[in-house]
This record gives structure tokens, C-alpha cells and sequence, in this order.
């Protein structure tokens, strides 16, 4: 249900690290090696990455392929970057937001992406939409799961979580209410990367030189590629990769007392 990349390390093309790698994110889109749902991913398509003295990213998104894309193509040979995320999607649903519905998501600095699907959508959601306030709704990029996934995230970061309790108790709480769900998520501030393994393939790439990748499947076959196993919050800087199991954060869960819903 989608394929996606984040990287940190010294500057590169953004062809380099999405178009040259011989199993890269733009091959992902039509020839994925280890999607587990769906075959195709050409919903749309998206990069978001950082220039040099800006702590907001840039952004290019589109409705369609990555691979029927020329503007991209160019960008991508010229456009170089110490750090981005990148998706390319498989829609859970058709809707009308085209490339609005595209990762990366983004707000100040953070952009995030979210491969998988919420079952029940948007039915099992409903309750957990109620803890948010009405602005973050209203501002709402797309009216997909993912988009909500991210605005629940996003609320977590601006109350203060680091990045890693945001995105774990998110995935908990979506879980917990739509069981069966897929939500590997993706979060870079262009100087971390935070990632969860839930229901799909997530790998990450270490070194050398100061370089992390993290990425739903390896694009190329470097032995230095290793797997995340499920159910595992992924949190990495340049030089370090630290896994810590899901497992473990769910029984923590479960023995604090109850919070009450976010106003």
C-alpha cells in the first residue's frame, strides 16, 4: 500500500538515492520486490527534503506516477539534499485529492509518510478524530487514513512527545481501535529519522560516512541492508540506529493509568 524512503547523510541528487538505485523508489512504484499488499503504486508520488540553512523542507507532489513524470526527472538530476522522505502510493481508496493525498505530509519542519492502510476507514476512526481540535480537522491536507494518522501524530509533537512516543503511542492508539491495521509510519526532521514497523517491510541502511536509510525495502542488494522486525519503533540519527520493540511500549501502556482524551 505504498513504498517509502527517508535518508540522512552527506548531500545528494535526489536521483541518486530514488531513481539510480537499481531496485530504487521509482522502480518501487511499478516493481516493487517485497510489497506484501497491492502491486502498483501509482496513486501519486512525493518528495520532501531539506536545503542548506532552512529548517523547513521543500516539497514536490503529484496525482500520478512517478515514472510519467518529466518535471521530476530534471529536479531529481539537479535538486540535491542532506536529507529527505520520499513516497511513492497505492490508494486504500479512490478519492478527490489527488496529490494532496501524496507523502509527504509536512508542517514546520517535520514531514512524515504512512504506508499501510486503517481497517475500517473511517468509521473505526470517528472516536479518535473527536480528541482533536476542530482547526486541526479543518486543516486536514487530504480525507484519507493517513492524513488523520499524521494529525494525530502531529498532535502528539506539538504537545511536547519526542518523536518516537508520538509516533508509538499513535500507532498504539490507532491499533487499539482498528485492529488489523497496517501503520508503518515515517517522520524526519532532517536531522532524525523515526520510523515504526506495523504489518509491512521496513529496512534501514547504516553507514558509512554518516549516512542512515530507512526504507520500506532495500534498492539495491547491499548485504549491509538489514530487516526491522514487526511490531519495532526505529529511531536513527546519521551515526546511530536504535530499535526498540513495540511489544514493550504496549505493556508500558498498559499498566500506566488511562489518559483522558486531548481537548
Amino acid at each position: 500500500m505504498c513504498r517509502h524512503l527517508a535518508y540522512l547523510g552527506p548531500a545528494e541528487p535526489l536521483g541518486r538515492l530514488l531513481v539510480e538505485p537499481p531496485h530504487g523508489l521509482y522502480r518501487q512504484s511499478w516493481a516493487p520486490r517485497r510489497q506484501r499488499h497491492g502491486t502498483v503504486n501509482a496513486d501519486g508520488f512525493g518528495v520532501g527534503w531539506y536545503a542548506e540553512g532552512d529548517p523547513a523542507p521543500a516539497r514536490y507532489r503529484r496525482a500520478g506516477p512517478i515514472w510519467a513524470d518529466l518535471s521530476f526527472a530534471d529536479l531529481a538530476r539537479v535538486v540535491r539534499a542532506d536529507a529527505l522522505l520520499a513516497a511513492v502510493r497505492d490508494a486504500t481508496l479512490s478519492g478527490a485529492d489527488a496529490e494532496a493525498a501524496a507523502a509527504p505530509f509536512a508542517a514546520g519542519r517535520w514531514l512524515f509518510s504512512h504506508n499501510g492502510a486503517v481497517t475500517g476507514w473511517p468509521g473505526s476512526l470517528s472516536a479518535l478524530s473527536r480528541t482533536l481540535p476542530p482547526e486541526d480537522l479543518l486543516a486536514l491536507e487530504a480525507r484519507n487514513d493517513s492524513a488523520l494518522v499524521w494529525a494525530l501524530a502531529l498532535a502528539r509533537l506539538r504537545g511536547g512527545d519526542d518523536a518516537g512516543q508520538a509516533l508509538a503511542d499513535t500507532v498504539l492508539e490507532v491499533a487499539a481501535a482498528a485492529p488489523g491495521s497496517r501503520l508503518n509510519l515515517l517522520l524526519t526532521d532532517g536531522e532524525t529519522i523515526t520510523a515504526t514497523a506495523w504489518g509491512d517491510t521496513l529496512w534501514y541502511l547504516a553507514g558509512p560516512g554518516r549516512r542512515t536509510v530507512v526504507a520500506s525495502e532495500p534498492y539495491d542488494d547491499d548485504p549491509r541492508w538489514r530487516e526491522v522486525p514487526d511490531r519495532t519503533l526505529l529511531a536513527a540519527s546519521r551515526t546511530d540506529v536504535l530499535l526498540t520493540p513495540l511489544k514493550d511500549l504496549t505493556e508500558d501502556l498498559a499498566s500506566a493509568p488511562s489518559k483522558e482524551p486531548r481537548p
